[in-house]
């Protein structure tokens, strides 16, 4: 009887946290898709492309400040949920060694733009851009998805984010206006971060205090793989707006990026689903690994029906879908569009065989040992047919590099018998 609750209870955490995350997805994509046709008008595809250049420059040095924390923390903070001082102890940790990162980053950044003309020209763009690595470190959402807390999570981001479109309406009226919009974004983020940092630390009555040197290295070592997981994954999905910016230019930029914020936004309809159930399956190990297999055969069935609908939608209507949010002057958008839409439906299934597979089963290295070949394989696809074909080249390197992505993963399961089909 008490198994029986203790399930009924497991799965009520788990909705209420997939209705948590839906009700923040929704408003994180909402809030773009109101200003995104304003925005990429007042701003053209030159400047929107230049913003967009430096956002993901920036998502490299994002990527370091993250490390491999929004797994290896919300691991570790799963299964000690229980134990108050344990998972306080991780936080503090966690939180110092980001501050370290962010660090080292910073001096990376300074020495990078200081020393290229490319970037020097536009420094306070770089400069108010780096601003939203402070708001990675700051705001715990590894510690609320851990913790399957995430109630807390739309109050705290939907606020500022409310702000923040007020003000692109208010402020940004033309083209030499994208340092402001720039300085809106960064500071919405920098708001959520210090109002996150305080939620979690009055919300879960944590103790802050200076970790020790052991334990900081502890969750750079425990992170190392994820981290370098991630720094490769950045390197076939966020980079492409930068290999564009570098191989071409930034209005080029503008006509992908914009593309890809439309790309992001049905892409984000399903993602509720996978920040809910990771810290879910990593707890369902604990009970038996065929109770973690049968969940995702369940999950897998369901999704990709869902992911293969929102992909074709988009494909049938993307030149209806371009002409309303973007308008006239992002023709070149809707092929690159019609190429990547089927990046949701793909990158449903990788999420599903490797993040919610692989890693709750161990196979960290493994899984990146299959996204850095990925990463490889992007770069090289991205300067063969870049020079060339721009924004359509970037657009089928990104897509033949997702579907080797998915389709290494299935087969690597299915070799180790862990078969979800």
């Amino acid at each position: 009887m008490k198994n029986i609750f203790i399930k009924a209870q497991s799965y009520k955490t788990l909705f209420q946290n997939f209705l948590s995350l839906s009700f923040l997805q929704f408003f994180n994509y909402l809030f773009p898709v109101i200003t995104l046709p304003y925005v990429v008008r007042v701003l053209g595809p030159e400047k929107y492309g230049l913003v967009n250049f430096a956002a993901a420059f920036i998502g490299y040095f994002i990527t370091i400040s993250e490390y491999g924390f929004n797994l290896s923390a919300v691991r570790q903070i799963s299964v000690n949920r229980n134990d108050q001082q344990k998972v306080n102890k991780i936080f503090i940790s966690v939180l110092a060694s980001k501050f370290f990162l962010a660090a080292v980053s910073f001096i990376l950044f300074i020495i990078i733009v200081l020393s290229l003309e490319k970037f020097r020209s536009e420094f306070w763009l770089y400069v108010i851009t780096f601003g939203s690595v402070l708001s990675t470190i700051l705001f715990p959402f590894w510690l609320f998805q851990g913790l399957e807390r995430m109630k807390y999570i739309p109050i705290i981001q939907v606020i500022p984010k409310i702000a923040g479109v007020i003000l692109i309406f208010w402020l940004i009226k033309s083209q030499g206006d994208y340092l402001i919009f720039a300085l809106i974004n960064t500071g919405v983020l920098i708001v959520s971060g210090i109002a996150g940092l305080i939620a979690a630390v009055k919300v879960f009555s944590f103790r802050l205090a200076v970790p020790s040197f052991d334990d900081i290295m502890f969750q750079l070592k425990d992170g190392l793989n994820l981290f370098k997981s991630n720094l490769a994954i950045n390197l076939y999905t966020n980079s492409n707006a930068f290999i564009l910016g570098l191989l071409t230019n930034n209005e080029v930029v503008g006509y992908y990026s914009a593309a890809d914020k439309i790309r992001l936004f049905f892409q984000s309809l399903l993602a509720p689903v996978s920040q809910s159930v990771f810290p879910f399956v990593n707890y369902l190990l604990k009970e038996s690994k065929e109770k973690l297999l049968l969940f995702n055969k369940q999950l897998l069935k369901y999704q990709s029906v869902a992911g293969f609908s929102i992909s074709l939608i988009i494909f049938i209507n993307a030149e209806l879908i371009i002409n309303l949010a973007l308008g006239e002057n992002y023709n070149e958008s809707v092929i690159i569009l019609k190429l990547i839409c089927w990046l949701p439906f793909i990158i449903y299934l990788s999420n599903i065989y490797g993040i919610q597979t692989m890693l709750p089963l161990g196979f960290d290295r493994e899984f990146f040992y299959i996204v850095a070949i990925a990463a490889f394989i992007n770069i090289i696809l991205a300067f063969i047919l870049v020079p060339y074909l721009q924004g359509i080249g970037i657009s089928i390197a990104v897509l033949s590099t997702e579907i080797f992505v998915s389709t290494s993963m299935i087969i690597f399961l299915l070799k180790k018998k862990e078969r979800l089909l």
